[in-house]
């Protein structure tokens, strides 16, 4: 009988997990039910998306009452982002992903059977905050749950994302054929609710704690457990190594060890991956959330010409967030986010300066070129390089940091995107807007660093120098390709 493998720390965890091929059985629906949450996340922000023009006749909101409730969501994710990495440092990545499911039921809830203004904003503060942790837990436990070969394949979260969104506009013409009038915009928020208690109740039953995470707290047992659970491999607990000893020794990350993001090797890592996320999230937010509007003015005052013309939109989006994984793996995800940038750059350019003088046809075309570039590189990028850049004892806190930073260019989209179009009208907002994409491809081509691309994982190499708690502030330096 074949030796099995022993367990001393996290590099086994990761070693025995990169060694698959293929993600099968239990591991592939846990894998697609973290997606879940991530698709109701997307799903929640079309639901307001979609209602917005209905919500705003019926209650008379003003513009800035407009811009504060699609600010909402995105700038409690501020705060929220870094908690949620926080909590799955502290303990472990499931349950925060469970809280989130709870907060946005609620959230759902509260703003479909709201009244005034102020009831839809509190309902969206709950969203806002199921926002923030389930989406800096999920790619950290996505990129653990992933053998490395496959790391390219959290870039799918893009394609979940534009799904997600389809789904809500699809559902949007279901409620409008029905005749429910201004009303359809809390049937859209309200059916956010129910897939939020159908994940929350599906997540609790099948998901399984991340092995990588029980190694890190020296709970090697459970870890070995859980790698038979999930991808029947058999190991078993050996000695804890130094690394493993030390980290369960060490106090545990939290707010005050985010700075070791900022040292060492981590420094360009860090950079990089929030400066491609500051600039997708600013982007897609200023621009490709408020689609509806555009299709308005591209195709007609029609509410059902701007939700097909949408669809039709993020039918792209599709198309690109599932090539991104295919351009991930080719090019890395540095050079795909400097690609997606320039043609986003570009796409803005030529929307500005062309919008309201071409025909119908040609107006159309510029956004879904905006769409692709996007969706195939930034738009995915910006979460799954930071997932893949830390070792596992600062992953979740990375991806929080980053997801906050994020978050705050959804902020500034959608806020300022309403302030500066009723300024300076919708052509001359995409020339503003165009700087976005040409500073994410400058820091791109700036910064070297590949996760897809290095020769060393950063839990690999941890294991070789310490961990980020100790004397070294990140892997060494031999582990970042260009």
């Amino acid at each position: 009988m074949a030796q099995r493998p022993s367990v001393k720390g996290v590099a086994d965890v990761v070693a025995l997990i990169d060694r698959l091929g293929k993600i099968s059985g239990r591991a592939r629906i846990m894998w697609f039910l973290v997606f879940g949450g991530l698709f109701l996340d997307a799903y929640s922000n079309a639901a307001l998306s979609a209602g917005l023009g209905p919500m705003t006749a019926q209650m008379d909101l003003s513009s800035t009452q407009i811009s504060v409730l699609t600010a909402t969501a995105p700038a409690l994710a501020i705060v929220f982002n870094p908690v949620g990495g926080w909590l799955a440092t502290r303990i472990g990545r499931v349950p925060p992903l469970l809280i989130a499911k709870v907060f946005a039921a609620a959230g759902a809830l509260l703003a479909a059977c709201a009244g005034d203004f102020t009831t839809v904003w509190l309902g969206r503060v709950l969203v806002g905050i199921a926002y923030g942790i389930d989406f800096a837990v999920a790619m950290a436990l996505l990129a653990e749950y992933t053998p490395a070969k496959l790391g390219g394949r959290l870039n799918l979260w893009q394609a979940v994302w534009y799904m997600a969104s389809t789904s809500n506009l699809v559902l949007a013409l279901v409620f409008f054929n029905l005749d429910v009038g201004e009303d359809i915009w809390r049937w859209s928020v309200g059916s956010a609710g129910v897939v939020a208690v159908v994940l929350l109740a599906l997540q609790w039953v099948v998901l399984v704690e991340s092995p990588a995470w029980l190694a890190s707290r020296g709970r090697l047992d459970d870890a070995v457990r859980n790698l038979a659970r999930i991808y029947r491999i058999n190991a078993v607990a050996g000695t804890p190594d130094g690394v493993t000893r030390a980290a369960t020794t060490a106090p545990a990350i939290g707010f005050r060890q985010a700075g070791l993001l900022f040292k060492g090797d981590y420094l360009p890592r860090t950079v990089l991956s929030s400066a491609i996320s500051l600039g997708q999230s600013m982007q897609y937010f200023a621009v490709g959330w408020y689609l509806p509007v555009i299709s308005l003015t591209i195709f007609g005052d029609s509410f059902e010409k701007a939700t097909v013309g949408s669809m039709v939109f993020n039918a792209f989006g599709i198309v690109g967030g599932l090539a991104s994984a295919y351009f991930g793996r080719r090019l890395g995800l540095r050079l795909s986010s400097a690609t997606g940038f320039a043609g986003v750059f570009v796409a803005l350019l030529v929307m500005g300066l062309t919008f309201g003088k071409i025909p119908t046809a040609v107006a159309f075309l510029l956004p879904v070129v905006f769409i692709l570039c996007h969706s195939a590189g930034p738009g995915a990028n910006g979460k799954s390089i930071a997932a893949l850049s830390y070792s596992s004892d600062v992953r979740a806190l990375g991806t929080g940091v980053t997801g906050m930073i994020g978050s705050f260019g959804s902020v500034v989209g959608l806020y300022a995107f309403p302030q500066i179009k009723d300024s300076l009208g919708l052509g001359h907002t995409f020339l503003v807007l165009s700087v976005v994409p040409l500073l994410g491809l400058i820091t791109c081509l700036a910064i070297k660093w590949d996760p897809m691309k290095a020769e060393v994982s950063p839990d690999e190499a941890a294991a070789a120098h310490g961990p980020a708690g100790g004397t070294h502030a990140g892997p060494a330096a031999t582990t970042t390709a260009s």
